[in-house]
């Protein structure tokens, strides 16, 4: 069965124009002109993927979508918008977003390319695995984290980024590494995006006061390692 793409951009010109290139490429589109129609659809049955504008009419901007889809669900979504400053990423970033594309900037190879990358972090693994640290405990294959038996509601992107520390325990990752694993790509030269994850992370794991496990190390990189 083709993997489902919800497109949401009012631009009529670009909405057909990703429409007819998703569908070329073998994955099953549908569409919404505004956020409320995004919603609903995403209601009725949701998506394996969501490519979402920011800029949308209506009562509901991307931003709201993003936070709506987010607090009831894990499904990727990749924002595609022409907002492309620093401030705009970090925004979108922060609403829930797993990955960001300028307009302006648009390779089509390149968007099937982050697509691609988002769906296979999704899927399951194949066989039935348990990584512990401390009191953390992830299962792969439902991509499920515990924290002392509270269960984490991580996005796909949070849930990517701490598998590879938790396959990596007390192993200090370069900024470097971090990127060529989680990204696989030139991510645009920003220079905060991990810092952004780290954040998030931090945030979720440390909500009812536990011991901080993901660690900086200064001018150098991060490291999963109790005190």
């Amino acid at each position: 069965m083709p993997e489902r793409i919800l497109v949401v951009e009012d631009d009529p010109r670009m909405s057909d124009m990703l429409q007819r290139g998703l569908r070329f490429e073998g994955y099953e589109v549908e569409a919404a002109p505004d956020g409320s129609t995004a919603l609903k659809l995403a209601r009725d049955q949701l998506p394996d993927l969501v490519v979402l504008d920011l800029m949308l009419p209506g009562e509901l901007d991307g931003l709201e979508v993003c936070r709506r889809l987010r607090s009831g669900s894990t499904v990727p979504i990749l924002v595609l918008t022409a907002r492309g400053t620093l401030q705009d990423k970090v925004a979108g970033l922060d609403s829930g977003a797993d990955d960001y594309l300028v307009k302006a900037d648009l390779h089509f190879e390149e968007l099937l390319a982050r697509i691609r990358a988002l769906l296979r972090r999704r899927q399951p693994a194949q066989h039935q695995e348990e990584l512990r640290f401390a009191d953390l405990v992830m299962m792969p294959a439902s991509r499920e984290v515990t924290r002392g038996g509270r269960r984490l509601e991580l996005t796909a992107k949070e849930f990517d980024f701490l598998e590879m520390f938790m396959r990596n325990p007390r192993q200090v990752l370069t900024r470097d590494t971090i990127y060529e694993r989680i990204w696989g790509y030139d991510f645009g030269g920003e220079s905060n995006i991990i810092e952004v994850y780290v954040r998030y992370l931090r945030t979720k794991m440390e909500t009812d006061g536990e011991q901080r496990l993901l660690h900086t190390v200064r001018g150098v990189g991060y490291v999963l390692r109790e005190q």
